[in-house]
């Protein structure tokens, strides 16, 4: 028997093990899955829980229930990869081999290459919200916190889900102007970019939203350090910003097992072609999801769209086709501003987010670049959507290529 082994069980990994076990039936290929951890999370809920929106069991699964009982789910943590050799080696010293590897490894954050940033007040005043652990944290602060300077802050880029600082933002003073405490705040959004967000456009909109909500926007500020005593952070430049608490979104980087197995670039993520997803290194690895060093957002609507794509490209592979389907770089994400609204962005490698409506033209029901009630539902639906349909493997209404169908490109 051949295998294809799959790397890491998080959104995109999950997906993948589902799509393909429906083609491996019968074949000659069977189908391996290594994850080290018990509990999936769904990530996007970790935005709502520091607010009591959801509770720890409203977004956690067991990751033997969300794979398929054609693949084998194996429970180990991988060492690192011996590429030449075909093989993915296991800190219990144990291994398996594998004819196709795809690597679902995903990013993480690494708070303790931030001087200062892991001191003393490490989750006690300074928080995040991209691990169960730090939402859980601040969750439990802000049951008695009555206001003062809240600081949200991105180290640097890349970073898992692009726009959910900026969401935290408007949630945040959302929720407390609800708890009668927003008159007690004043958030400062800290960013390395520019402007408010990558693609010009929706910069200008979401700039304007915090200017609106009184959300201080401060710009090109790479974090240094930060200094715990002061209750400030400081960039590499010294310009500082005090804060009362501090939610952190930490540096990021790949898996550990990428770097030492010599896949990754200079932040441990897999060098691959971003139309193909394959390895640039090792024609029989391939890459989905944050795991990739692809110039895209990392957000769990890329890896379900590379999903649709790397299916097709696995296939054909096996059959010693030429990979034909191509990844355009296909987002798109749900904004959560506040009082019940929400923005919705879609775009990819080539295009920037624009105003129009989704996923059909004229009718939508979704508006694009535009705060809207429907897409505040849009993205708590999303939840159901994640569970059922996207980790099962199932197929959605919606192309993984982008269309510019109900756009407006004037």
């Amino acid at each position: 028997m051949k295998r294809i082994v799959i790397l890491g069980a998080g959104t995109a990994g999950i997906m993948m093990s589902n799509k393909l076990h429906k083609h491996l039936a019968g074949s000659e290929f069977e189908l391996s899955v290594i994850e080290k951890e018990d509990t999936h999370y769904y990530q996007p809920g970790f935005l709502f829980l520091p607010f009591g929106h959801y509770k720890k069991k409203d977004i956690a699964k067991p990751v033997n229930e969300l794979i398929s009982k054609g693949a084998e789910l194996i429970k180990k943590e991988a060492d690192r990869i011996d590429a030449e050799g075909n093989e993915v080696l296991f800190k219990d010293g144990s291994s398996i081999s594998y004819d196709i590897l795809i690597i679902a490894t995903g990013a993480r954050i690494v708070p303790e290459d931030t001087p200062g940033l892991k001191g003393e007040l490490w989750q006690k005043k300074i928080f995040d919200f991209y691990t169960i652990e730090g939402a859980s944290a601040l969750a439990e602060f802000f049951e008695t916190w009555e206001g003062g300077r809240l600081v949200v802050n991105v180290a640097d880029n890349p970073i898992k889900c692009p726009v959910a600082p900026i969401e935290f933002c408007f949630y945040a003073l959302d929720c407390f102007r609800k708890r009668g405490i927003g008159n007690k705040m004043k958030i400062t959004y800290v960013t390395p970019l520019s402007g408010a967000f990558t693609k010009p456009k929706a910069s200008k909109m979401l700039g304007s939203l915090l200017e609106d909500n009184g959300i201080e926007l401060v710009t090109d500020f790479f974090l240094g350090e930060v200094d715990n005593e002061n209750m400030k952070i400081r960039d590499f430049g010294g310009r500082e910003v005090e804060f009362d608490c501090l939610v952190t979104i930490p540096l990021h980087s790949g898996d550990p097992v990428i770097s030492k197995s010599g896949l990754g670039d200079e932040f441990g993520f897999v060098k691959a072609d971003k139309n193909t997803l394959q390895s640039v290194l090792f024609k029989n690895i391939f890459v989905i999801g944050d795991a990739g060093n692809y110039p895209v957002s990392k957000a769990g609507s890329v890896a379900h769209f590379q999903a649709e794509v790397l299916e097709k490209n696995i296939m054909s592979f096996i059959k010693n086709e030429p990979l034909k389907e191509s990844f355009d770089g296909h987002s798109n994400c749900f904004i959560e501003t506040g009082r019940g609204k929400g923005i919705l962005i879609d775009f990819n490698y080539d295009t920037e987010p624009l105003p129009g409506t989704f996923p059909v033209p004229v009718l939508g029901p979704m508006k694009l670049l535009k705060e809207s009630r429907i897409n505040h539902w849009g993205k708590l639906a999303f939840k159901w959507i994640y569970w059922k349909i996207l980790l099962p493997g199932r197929k959605m209404p919606i192309s993984a290529h982008m269309s510019m169908a109900g756009k407006k490109t004037d």
